[in-house]
């Protein structure tokens, strides 16, 4: 029988700050611009440039510090990294390692044998590098220093990590809670959450850690999860032949589904840190951390009790809506206006997730408003049209986010309830369908349904199908008397 093993991971996290402006300068922050233009002496590296910290930086960290359980360092600094790549224009990263803002953390998440606390080692605050655009075809690579001073929190986790399920809950789990602090949008398609993976291997029942390799910057929950089986077979694989595993820093490539050797991996003394000398050290009082908790929101949890409480929404419900950010501040700008939040969750659950899932996109990149969805909402819920103009009408809010109300009556899609009108159809429906009609007075339930359609289509689906149901019932009772 071969050998057990067991997998040992350690992540961190890089998440880019949703500030206005830079981490030590006043150039924007923002995602894309034209190469080099969000751009000044200070981020660019020019000699004599002095930085000055972003303050929204520092709260934003001891907001993520304090959702995630840590201890706040009141008396922090800043340190230099020295390294020398084309993207780093100062050929140092100003970080924290001696006196991070955050220490001693961790979060809880959900495994299949219960919740287990994932440990945070530290969180700290640093800026970062630019981009390096790599031109295939000319052979060369140019850079953009865009993103260089762009605000980072970095968080370590401990190495409590077992699989790659257990990994993609804990990411979830911490974009959530830095989600709906609004400390970050977490895109990781734009890079403003990426995950460096430190994995290794060792034999089952045995304390002492294996060789760790480091994989940097997945950036999506499924490249985190097959790049963690890959390099968690190849280690084995290299075990179970009598070899090595190497420490080094790997490059994933999702394409290939493999990882490639790109340096040995560095460890403090190779970085060469010291105190930032242009830096002060960040002094935090208890008074601004005590303001800082009065101003944390709503969390995931407590907005999931919240709204079984208030709404009275079951648990499924309340759970999918605190699921995304963008759910959950749609459905309570909605319900605000219409007062229906049963009805809001359902259109949430069924009807926006399925257009997202059709035209590929996220969320948070719902543009119609709470105004016009609440107002399709009630036009739903009060029968003033079917549920069939509704969907339809949806499909112009969820894409141009039009005015329901101005769409139903301008294509005149409101709901018939004229009895005199629905009668007279009906009666030409029994009249040409007099098979349903024996069918359904000899007790065949469904001949009424295939009747009701027909009704409805006459009516070129704008009758109250309620009514018309009725009216079916009334007139074919009168065919037994």
């Amino acid at each position: 029988m071969g050998k057990r093993y067991e997998t040992v991971i350690g992540l961190e996290v890089h998440v880019e700050l949703s500030t206005r402006t830079k981490i030590f300068c006043g150039c924007p922050a923002a995602f894309g611009g034209a190469p080099n233009s969000h751009t000044c002496p200070v981020c660019m590296g020019m000699p004599g440039a002095l930085p000055v910290l972003n303050r929204q930086v520092v709260e934003y960290a001891i907001a993520v510090g304090l959702a995630t359980d840590c201890a706040i360092t009141e008396c922090c600094q800043f340190d230099r990294k020295n390294y020398f790549y084309p993207d780093n224009p100062k050929a140092y990263q100003i970080s924290q390692l001696y006196l991070p803002i955050c220490q001693n953390g961790g979060i809880e998440i959900e495994t299949a044998e219960g919740k287990k606390r994932i440990g945070i080692h530290e969180i700290h605050m640093e800026e970062d590098a630019g981009k390096l655009v790599h031109d295939e075809e000319e052979n060369v690579s140019a850079v953009d220093y865009n993103r260089a001073g762009v605000p980072l929190l970095e968080i370590v986790s401990e190495q409590d990590l077992r699989s790659a399920e257990e990994t993609v809950a804990y990411l979830e789990k911490l974009r959530l809670i830095i989600q709906y602090l609004g400390a970050s949008d977490c895109k990781m398609n734009e890079g403003s959450m990426r995950a460096d993976v430190n994995l290794s291997v060792r034999e089952a029942g045995t304390e002492e850690l294996g060789t760790r390799t480091e994989m940097k910057n997945l950036n999506s929950f499924r490249a985190v999860s097959r790049a963690i089986a890959a390099e968690r077979d190849r280690q084995i694989g290299l075990l179970e032949a009598g070899k090595k595993v190497v420490q080094e820093t790997r490059r994933w490539d999702d394409r290939k589904e493999c990882s490639f050797s790109m340096r040995s991996k560095e460890d403090a003394k190779d970085y060469r840190y010291f105190p930032e000398p242009d830096l002060p050290p960040v002094i935090i009082s208890e008074r601004w951390i005590a303001d800082v908790r009065r101003r944390q929101p709503e969390l995931r949890g407590e907005k999931m009790a919240r709204y079984q409480k208030e709404f009275g929404l079951p648990a499924y419900d309340a759970q999918l809506l605190t699921g995304d950010k963008a759910f959950a501040d749609l459905f309570e700008a909605t319900v605000e206006i219409c007062g229906r939040p049963k009805r809001v969750s359902n259109w949430i659950m069924v009807e926006v997730s399925r257009l997202l899932k059709e035209h590929g996109m996220a969320p948070d990149e719902i543009r119609f408003s709470p105004e016009n969805f609440a107002k399709l909402i009630v036009l739903a819920d009060t029968g003033s049209i079917t549920n069939t103009v509704a969907k339809e009408a949806f499909e112009l809010v969820f894409l141009e986010d039009a005015d329901p109300e101005r769409y139903v009556k301008e294509r005149g899609l409101a709901t018939v309830n004229d009895e005199g009108a629905l009668r007279a159809a009906a009666d030409t429906v029994l009249a040409e369908n007099p098979q349903s009609v024996k069918d359904y007075l000899g007790g065949k339930e469904r001949a009424l349904g295939f009747l009701v359609g027909q009704t409805m289509k006459a009516m070129r689906g704008k009758a109250n199908p309620a009514l018309v149901k009725a009216i079916l019932l009334e007139l074919l009772h009168e065919e037994t008397e």
